[in-house]
């Protein structure tokens, strides 16, 4: 098995630091992947900390991976040596449960197989290994098609904060003449944004910062609203189709559900350490309704990139060297970013 270069967690209380590990030797559908670039995640941070749990050491991160086909295996069709891909938050399913056959392999009933510190389901016993490293192999049915060469680090967050918050709003069939409301304008938050002004949606961005009013604006929002004021947020009560709440933080789901009109949709993506506040009376007035949402299948990951190469859409980016990943992490908690760091990885 070949040995690559790599940067990865030894355990929850060390910093990311370089180490080898091992890629398998490529099975007849395997591509392996020259990493380019990778998009840093807030999910590496609470799994090299082992902050959800589950973490099985040495973990390498990384799973918002562009780069370029070095091989392909023996039955490979799909892709050729040359050819520019990415390789997303999963690597594998069961792909024979009712979800993976009808392309919602992300909710595979097995539980998908994670670009990280999963267990590889080819019998190795290998655990998977994210993109802080120089190459990766993959399933060609879990490798996506890039077009065009501009921006390709700007291409790599597509891959997670892109498709996570593309889905749940192409599930709840946002279009031009609906009002959405994007709470948080982060990683995921900002990619929100653009989405539902490319859907055409009229699109407000609610924040607890005073200082995203520009930045919402030069994303493309229509209107803004300072979370902090509770008056502010009454005076939007009922008012919109959609609200997108992108907050990781804790927080009180409540005052967003009293935002929505009938029928109205609370879109989760953000992930809260502890159990959100949740008032029955805000869920029942309108015929609101909660939906949670993990990233997006295979098939719509490939049409959220190939609509973001149509619209000229790339997430909002700082490209660092491999070394900064330990400031990267820290600021990422601070909030220190505007919106996603990705790795060169031509600095590993």
């Amino acid at each position: 098995m070949p040995t690559v270069k790599a940067y990865g967690a030894p355990d929850s209380k060390s910093p990311i630091a370089p180490i080898s590990i091992q890629r398998r030797e490529l099975h007849p559908h395997d591509v392996q992947v020259e990493i380019l670039y990778c998009g840093v995640c807030h999910s590496d941070i609470h799994t090299a900390r082992n902050e959800w749990g589950g973490a099985v050491y040495p973990v390498v991160p990384g799973h918002e991976i562009v780069g370029k086909v070095k091989a392909v295996g023996t039955a490979v069709t799909r892709f050729t040596v040359g050819q520019t891909v990415g390789v997303g938050v999963m690597v594998d399913s069961c792909r024979s449960c009712s979800n993976c056959k009808t392309d919602y392999e992300q909710y595979c009933e097995e539980g998908m197989t994670g670009t990280y510190n999963a267990l590889e389901r080819d019998g190795s016993g290998m655990r998977t290994m994210g993109g802080y490293s120089a190459e990766i192999v993959t399933d060609e049915n879990y490798v996506l098609r890039i077009n065009g060469h501009e921006n390709l680090a700007g291409i790599a967050p597509l891959l997670c904060a892109g498709i996570t918050t593309y889905s749940p709003l192409r599930f709840a069939n946002v279009k031009a003449g609906m009002k959405v409301a994007v709470v948080g304008l982060g990683g995921l938050g900002h990619m929100a944004v653009k989405f539902a002004v490319a859907f055409g949606a009229e699109v407000t961005v609610i924040s607890t910062s005073s200082s995203k009013v520009q930045e919402a604006s030069r994303l493309g929002a229509h209107h803004f609203v300072l979370a902090k004021d509770p008056t502010a947020l009454e005076s939007h009560a009922s008012s919109f189709d959609i609200v997108l709440d992108a907050i990781s933080a804790d927080h009180d789901y409540t005052q967003y559900l009293n935002l929505l009109g009938l029928n109205g949709k609370l879109l989760v993506v953000g992930l809260p350490e502890h159990q959100p506040k949740l008032s029955p009376f805000a869920l029942i007035k309108n015929r609101r309704s909660i939906v949670g949402s993990m990233i997006g299948s295979i098939k719509e990951t490939q049409e959220m990139l190939d609509f973001c190469h149509e619209h000229n859409i790339f997430a909002e980016i700082e490209t660092i060297a491999i070394s900064q990943i330990n400031e990267a992490y820290e600021r990422m908690i601070k909030g220190d970013i505007k919106y996603r760091f990705v790795i060169d990885m031509s600095t590993l």
